[in-house]
């Protein structure tokens, strides 16, 4: 295991490091399987009979050698929808993107709440993760296992990335590590991201634009706002939205 000091140390060094140009940029295809059963609250059991138990969804990561953008792949058929006893339950995600300034050490957060768009600018925060000794492939690179715990929200989190491509690259939120992450597994199966296609090609300027139409909110100010609506709607305040 790798100390988490270290771990930084390495990191924020290969920032800093040029990266072969054969995989200075292109898209990463990810596919996103969250199981809704799982994130029914126990009074409300009854949902799990108007929503099916997996989502599966397509996101995309676009990337150069100095920014990164992490955004769904936009299918107006891919939102959740089930009909039971004449009742039509439709759910759609809200929209998120998550863009990395590699130079800055800066991520920039958009997210869709109540119809409404947010965003969250912060330093990047290099997360506990421990590096273990299993490997596997995806899509044809050689992954290394990491891990961390979660303790804010509750999640065990394992990770697969490659040296192969460049580091402080991943889908979501993953992307502290010394190299490109290929998949992730959240709490053994509620959430789990697996890329499934890796291209190779010169990017358009706009396909990395950093998100900017959106109020400017803090992360601390933007979990207030989410729990408060959760308690209007009689929720208790229980809420699914991660950070």
């Amino acid at each position: 295991m790798i100390n988490r000091n270290l771990l930084a140390a390495c990191v924020l060094s290969m920032m800093a490091l040029p990266v072969p140009a054969q995989i200075s940029q292109g898209v990463i295809r990810y596919e996103v399987t969250t199981d809704m059963h799982r994130r029914i609250p126990p009074e409300r059991e009854e949902l799990k009979a108007m929503i099916p138990k997996h989502r599966t969804e397509t996101y995309q990561l676009f990337f150069n050698e100095q920014e990164s953008l992490y955004r769904v792949k936009e299918d107006p058929e891919a939102d959740l929808a089930a009909t039971r006893g004449g009742m039509r339950m439709v759910m759609r995600q809200p929209r998120t993107e998550t863009h990395i300034d590699k130079d800055k050490r800066e991520v920039t957060l958009l997210q869709d709440f109540m119809g409404k768009n947010y965003l969250i600018t912060e330093p990047l925060d290099i997360k506990p993760w421990r590096i273990g000794h299993q490997q596997m492939e995806i899509e044809g690179y050689l992954c290394m296992m990491a891990w961390y715990t979660d303790t804010l929200q509750g999640q065990e989190i394992t990770a697969w990335f490659t040296p192969q491509i460049q580091p402080f690259l991943g889908p979501d939120r993953f992307v502290t590590l010394p190299g490109t992450v290929l998949a992730v597994d959240i709490n053994n199966g509620e959430q789990v991201w697996v890329a499934r296609e890796v291209e190779i090609r010169e990017l358009k300027n706009t396909e990395t634009r950093k998100p900017s139409r959106g109020e400017q909110i803090t992360r601390e100010d933007y979990r207030k706002l989410v729990e408060e609506q959760m308690q209007r709607m009689n929720t208790g305040g229980r809420t699914n939205i991660r950070f």
